[in-house]
């Protein structure tokens, strides 16, 4: 109890502090005095701290100071890097809203050119078979149907001919659709009606012939929301995003779903995507996946809703779709695909196949319906379930589109088919007035010269008649090439072409790019300088015996003969018909290197020919399309014209831009090319083409070619319609048994047998009868009959003598004896 305060103690204390500053300074005094006890005063401090209570913490000192400061500078950090984050999401979101108007507003996509076959041209007398009215209907995807309900199909039976012709924007105005019919008879068009009106000509739609394209080969059609059936867009809304008319871009309910679903699958199973998030990604990003790319998917989705309609975002969807892959082409939208998958345009689509182009949007690949038709059958089915479910469709619709058969238009049919070698003659013509940016990316239209027709007869021949070549020559199996080019005579357009066996590669082109040695394509050459020179004519006495010329390096030309027999003397004309190499080597040299070069020119050659006596029998190497120029000139007439290959390019709206009208010149006489006609004719009945005797009647005009040790078989032939020059050989130049009259003279008969030959006209020359001497006979006599220019000065006629007398123009003396 004695250590127990007393009650007033307390009091005394707060009221007297004095004797506790007292007291407080007698201890210091205490410490200070032991300060020189330095052991003492370490006990005493340590009972002094051991009897000190500790200070209760205050707000205003020591660790609450420090905390407090802290929470202060955290906050203050945090709202600044705020600020900063949000003025830069509004500087993105700007920028990023500027790139979705620009882009949106602006060329929504890089359309390569596409380019179209000439349009077929109907008019009464027209050579037309009825087998390729056929195809070039369906190749330009009409449909037989036993009534004509609708553009784009065909009616026939027999002879008669119903056309529902679709509109067409040709490159000289747009024509309406029209009611065609036409007979035909003989292989001929008869009386032609359109829209219930006898007409004279009208056009059908060019056929689709291929694309310049840029580096990524993407291509559509594109299409107007108007143009597309509400079917297919109802399908794609219930199939892809059924909220789409509802959300603003994003979709809150569609991610929740997604995660749902993933979530029970264990996986990614399912996307919270909308159609405007789909969009985006396909058309304004890559296809990488990180958070950054979706919330940057998630805000353009966003702007774009804001600035577009619902309607301007689903035009944009169906055009911007990826749906599949055809050879070298990304197809993209729903125009493309109806054309590749149904050969329809998109309006003509019916409900299956709606369904069906909607499914490929989850995978093109997968459910491509030509190689997993019954992948694409189940997921069209699908399709069609969702559609009934949310009562788009009746069940009597959805049983009738879902029991449909899954057919598909063939892949390798014409209309989807390209023509590499054709497309290469395009693009080159076109550089000269074309950058090659405007023609892969301006969606130009370009209208060209190519018979579909033709080309078709082309590619299938040349291929059948190689491969009977190397059957019947084991050694040649898989060797031979060729290459091929046929113009129209009066045009100069080149109807058809292709740059070796495999018609579909794009790679070396044969007929533009590959030069070989032309052979006795060089003769006709030498033998209408001849012609010209005044000093010669088809009666002309050539000596085709062995004949040498010594070159500047001393060695000899010696040419032979392809029989290996020389023939005396022989009249120029039977010189030129059977190809005789020493007749007109002498020939070629007595008028001249510098003559024969001369014509070359004239002719519409470019390139120099060097001044050596073997060009007069064609050591000169040239490409089948410098060879089809050459010969176009002599088909025409000597109106010399540049093969061209275009006729018109315009704008995707139909603007025309520029149009290719026949340019040319006549550089030789007419007459004179009349006269040298009359030569290859003779190469065609009597000479070393005369097997074309045995297909054609009339007189064709032809020329073949065969190069030193037969590396190269050559044959250039012509009608009143068509020129056309084949070629055929090996790519390593090695010889092979074949000679131009049987290496390459049988593709262009053949050809010529499916496309149909008009015979020459008469060239109206006056005749002229010879004896087997060359000498001109006098009026009245019998004899050989060759033609001879009025303009040419004839030499003294003789008279008739013995067989030379004409039956009713005997002399009195003649019947003494």
């Amino acid at each position: 109890m004695a250590d127990s305060p007393k009650p007033n103690s307390g009091k005394a204390a707060a009221r007297k502090p004095a004797p506790r500053k007292t007291a407080s300074k007698t201890a210091a005094d205490k410490q200070a005095s032991a300060a020189k006890k330095p052991a003492a005063k370490k006990t005493t401090a340590k009972a002094t701290a051991k009897k000190s209570p500790p200070k209760p913490p205050s707000s205003s000192s020591g660790n609450g100071h420090s905390q407090t400061g802290w929470l202060r500078r955290c906050w203050s950090v945090c709202w600044k890097l705020g600020l900063i984050a949000a003025v830069a999401l509004g500087v993105w979101m700007v920028f990023l809203d500027a790139q979705v108007q620009k882009q949106f507003d602006g060329k929504k996509w890089t359309l390569p050119a596409r380019v179209y076959a000439r349009p077929l041209m109907l008019y009464p007398g027209k050579l037309l078979p009825p087998q390729q009215l056929e195809a070039e209907l369906q190749w330009t995807d009409y449909q037989p149907r036993a009534s004509l309900s609708m553009p784009g199909s065909y009616v026939h039976k027999g002879d008669s001919w119903r056309i529902h012709r679709r509109a067409v924007n040709f490159w000289d105005g747009r024509e309406d659709s029209a009611l065609i019919e036409l007979r035909l008879a003989d292989n001929r068009v008869q009386r032609l009606f359109v829209n219930g009106e006898e007409q004279p000509l009208i056009r059908l739609e060019p056929q689709y012939v291929g694309g310049i394209f840029p580096a990524h080969n993407e291509d559509r059609e594109l299409v107007t929301l108007q143009q597309v059936p509400p079917q297919l867009v109802a399908a794609l809304v219930a199939t892809e995003d059924k909220d789409f008319f509802q959300h603003f871009g994003i979709s809150l309910r569609g991610i929740a779903r997604a995660m749902i679903a993933n979530v029970k699958a264990g996986g990614v199973v399912q996307g919270g995507s909308t159609l405007t998030q789909q969009l985006v990604k396909n058309f304004f990003l890559s296809q990488e996946r990180t958070l950054t790319r979706k919330a940057q998917e998630a805000l353009m989705a966003i702007l774009l809703e804001l600035h577009y309609s619902k309607q301007q975002i689903l035009q944009a969807y169906l055009n911007e779709v990826y749906l599949g892959q055809a050879g070298r082409r990304a197809i993209h939208g729903v125009g493309l695909a109806a054309r590749f998958y149904f050969g329809k345009s998109v309006e003509e689509l019916n409900l299956a196949e709606v369904a069906t182009i909607v499914g490929l949007v989850k995978g093109a690949s997968y459910y491509n319906p030509k190689r997993h038709p019954q992948r694409a059958l189940e997921r069209r089915n699908l399709v069609l379930e969702l559609m009934r479910d949310q009562q788009l469709i009746s069940q009597a619709e959805f049983l009738k589109a879902s029991n449909m058969p899954m057919l598909t238009a063939d892949s390798s049919r014409a209309s989807q088919r390209e023509y590499p070698a054709f497309l290469e003659l395009v693009r080159q013509q076109l550089r000269q007035d074309y950058r090659s940016e405007d023609l892969e990316t301006e969606g130009l239209n370009i209208f060209t010269t190519l018979d579909p027709w033709m080309q078709h007869a082309l590619e299938s021949q040349a291929d059948k008649q190689l491969a009977t070549l190397e059957n019947s020559r084991a050694e040649l199996k898989g060797k031979l090439e060729t290459a091929a080019v046929f113009t129209s005579v009066d045009g100069a357009e080149v109807r058809a072409m292709i740059g070796g066996r495999d018609v579909d590669f794009f790679g070396y082109n044969r007929a533009l790019d590959a030069r070989r040695s032309i052979g006795s394509l060089a003769k006709p050459v030498v033998y209408l300088t001849a012609l010209r020179s005044g000093r010669y004519n088809w009666a002309s006495v050539l000596d085709d015996s062995p004949v040498q010329v010594a070159g500047e390096d001393g060695q000899l030309w010696q040419p032979q003969n392809y029989d290996g027999k020389s023939h005396g003397n022989v009249l120029m004309i039977d010189a030129l018909a059977h190809s005789y190499n020493q007749a007109t080597a002498r020939l070629g040299m007595r008028v001249g290197l510098e003559a024969v070069a001369k014509t070359f020119a004239q002719l519409g050659l470019k390139r120099t020919v060097p001044p050596y006596p073997s060009v007069l029998l064609g050591s000169q190497e040239l490409s089948p399309f410098e060879v089809a120029g050459v010969y176009q000139t002599i088909a025409a007439r000597g109106f010399q014209m540049p093969l061209r290959a275009v006729e018109a390019v315009t704008t995707s709206q139909g603007t025309t831009l520029s149009s290719y009208a026949i340019q040319g010149k006549q550089t030789v006489p007419a007459e004179q090319l009349d006269w040298l006609r009359y030569g290859l004719e003779q190469v065609v009945e009597e000479g070393t083409a005369r097997r074309l005797k045995q297909s054609f009647n009339g007189p064709l005009a032809g020329k073949t070619g065969t190069s030193d040790q037969q590396r190269d078989a050559w044959f250039a032939g012509f009608d009143d319609r068509y020129l056309g020059v084949v070629w055929v050989g090996r790519d390593d130049n090695q010889p092979m048994p074949l000679a131009g009259s049987s290496g390459a003279l049988p593709i262009w008969q053949a050809v010529m047998q499916e496309v149909g030959v008009e015979a020459l006209q008469p060239t109206g020359l006056p005749q002229v009868a010879v004896d087997a001497n060359g000498q001109i006979l006098q009026d009245g006599c019998s004899g050989r009959m060759l033609p001879w220019p009025a303009s040419v000065q004839r030499p003294e006629a003789v008279p008739c003598r013995g067989t030379h007398q004409k039956e009713g123009k005997r002399g009195w003396l003649d019947w003494l004896f």
